[in-house]
Order: structure tokens, then sequence, then C-alpha cells
């Protein structure tokens, strides 16, 4: 009787206790997370040290008029003689500044009123809910640029928080949405039962939970602010005494940059929010692929098994070996039965009923 093998294919040892306790630390390892971080942590350093970076004051005026790059002036100069490189690395702190700024205010907003109102319910909820209804439909260029006709000194602080309170109900919305699919989970019952207060069963039980929905939140809210700081500039509507980058573009489009050929005025610029978008944008994909697993290529890091027809994965174990059973008989590619004993001259063993060929006198 013929035996038919069956390939096996063996998987790896479970992952053991410390590369589980690794495992919150699996954001941090998709190449397109650690990408925008670093794009993001550059443009940091050059919105903390850019006015000691800028090797001429952004506001002087020189006689080297329009002139494309060159190692005195590595991004070329304006129409008035200005550095653009030294404009560009001041600016970078306003954009970021308004940026960073109305994220954080929305998403606390956001959060403070969202969880509120899917965790507590009821009258409560009706309140907040009609709150959220109210901001989320309230414009935010046109609200700012009705403020600035007002306010003489429209500066960074007053648009970061017209855009955070214009920017924040989305969100509300969506946590919402998900602290009403948390409030009855099992774990949140039994911190109910046990006596805990609503307070502490939402700090500790049902915001863990959200962190990683708060902090997407938080990435377009940033992407959101930013966008609209630079198109404030760029119309006309902020202080463009100030530098940002929305500056810079304001200037060149009044001065026929375009028109002229002086594409070093405009290309630095637009190359940087493009950059800054990116990468908030990869952060943003990041943590999309580490909230759903459906998503998850490197940051979800599970084991990948390549299947084949005919194999069948089965988990290594540390147990020895089971010896053949005593019923288990050995047989060659041929199908010829092959005994315990010693192998034939040919290297190969022969059955016991077969005569050996021995060589012709």
């Amino acid at each position: 009787m013929a035996v038919t093998a069956t390939d096996v294919a063996v998987l790896d040892d479970p992952p053991a206790p410390a590369a589980a306790g690794r495992a919150k630390f699996r954001f941090l390892r998709g190449g397109k997370t650690r990408t925008g971080l670093l794009i993001l942590a550059f443009f940091v350093v050059l919105a903390v040290a850019g006015p000691w970076l800028a090797p001429y004051d952004p506001d002087a005026m020189s006689d080297q008029l329009l002139q494309p790059p060159s190692a005195d002036h590595w991004f070329g100069t304006t129409q008035t003689g200005q550095d653009v490189l030294s404009q560009i690395l001041v600016g970078t702190r306003g954009v970021l500044l308004v940026g960073f700024l109305a994220g954080i205010l929305a998403t606390v907003l956001s959060v403070l009123i969202g969880v509120s109102a899917g965790f507590l319910g009821g009258a409560a909820d009706e309140i907040l809910s009609m709150l959220s209804n109210i901001f989320l439909v309230i414009p935010g260029l046109p609200l700012i640029i009705i403020i600035a006709s007002f306010v003489e000194d429209t500066g960074d602080l007053l648009i970061a928080a017209v855009i955070a309170l214009t920017s924040w109900a989305w969100g509300a919305r969506v946590l919402r949405a998900q602290t009403l699919s948390l409030r009855r989970r099992d774990y949140v019952e039994a911190a109910r039962a046990t006596g805990e207060s609503t307070w502490r069963i939402i700090l500790f039980e049902v915001l863990p939970n959200l962190t990683a929905v708060i902090a997407s939140g938080f990435v377009g809210t940033v992407i959101f602010a930013v966008l609209s700081e630079i198109t404030l500039a760029f119309i006309g509507v902020a202080d463009i005494s100030h530098w940002n980058w929305g500056t810079v573009l304001f200037w060149a489009q009044s001065n026929q940059a375009l028109a002229q050929g002086a594409w070093w005025w405009f290309v630095p610029a637009g190359l940087c929010i493009a950059l800054l978008g990116t990468a908030l944008s990869l952060i943003n994909f990041g943590i999309d692929e580490f909230v759903n697993p459906r998503l998850r290529t490197a940051t979800g890091a599970s084991r990948k098994v390549r299947m084949r027809v005919g194999f069948t994965p089965v988990a290594r174990t540390a147990a020895p070996k089971e010896p053949a059973s005593p019923g288990f008989t050995p047989v060659d590619r041929a199908g010829a039965v092959q005994p315990s004993g010693e192998p034939s001259p040919s290297g190969t063993p022969e059955s016991p009923g077969t005569p050996s060929k021995e060589p012709s006198a």
C-alpha cells in the first residue's frame, strides 16, 4: 500500500510576550508614517530656528534686483532685491503656528463636545448635537474675511482661533458616533457596575479607544488650517507685513513674477506647501492603516504566509517528534517496499523478495 506524503507549511512560533509588548509602537514602523514624521520634523526645526538661520533680513532691500539663484542668494531675489530664502525661513514659523494652534483648539473642542454628547445622551446629547450642527454650517474663510474688515491687526492668533471655532464640529460628530458604539461595551458596563464615576469612565475607558480617531482628526484640522492661512495671506486678507509662505506668493503674484519669468520667487514657497501637505497626509494615512485592520500593510506587521495548493499550515511546537507507527512501511519512489536492512550496492534499498543483480562473469 503506497503512502501519500502531505506537504506541510510550518509557521514560526507565536510572538513572545516582549514582542507583543512592542506592538504598541507598530504605528511608527510604517514607511508612510516615518517619512511623514521626518518631513514634519524638518519643518518644525525650520520654524524654531528659521529667524536665526536666515542669511539676510527678509525685509532688507538690495541692488540685486530679480536675480536668479546664486551662491549669494540660494533662492534668488525679488523685484526689490529681498532674499527669497530668508522670507521662506522666517515665514515657516507663522504657518506651523497657525496650523498646530488651530488643530489643538479644534481637537479639544471636538473631544469635549463630541464625547460628552455621545456618552451622556438625553437632553445633553440633543443640545450639544444642535450646537455642532450650527457650527457645522458656518463657513470659516468668509467669517475670517468679515472679522478682518473690522479688526486692524489680523494676526496669526486671531486667524488660528477663528479657524478652530469653525472646524471643530465635524470632528465632534465623528467622535459622538464612535462614543455611541462604545458606551454599551462590556468593559464600560463593568466599570459602571463597580461604581466608577462618569468622567472617570470617559477618561480611562472611552478615550483610550478613541485615540487614533482623535489623532486623525487633529492631523486633518492642521492641514485645513495651514491651507486656510496660506489662502488668506495670498488673497491679502491676513496681515501681509508678517511673513509666511502665503505672503511670499502674494507679493510674487502682485509683481507679475510669472510673467517676468522669475520662477524662483514662487516655486520654493509652493514646494514647501506641497511637502508639508504631503507629510501631514502620510501621517494621516499611517493612522488610518493603524486603525483599520483591512488597510494594514507594514504597520499591521502580522505574519504573512504564502499559501499554495496542497500545503497545510500548522504551528511549530517544541514537542519531540513522534516515532513512526509500527504499521508504517517506507516505500521508494518506484513503489517498491523497502526493508529496514542495509541498502543495496547501487545505493537504493531492495525488497527482500527481489534477487539482487550479480555481475555477469
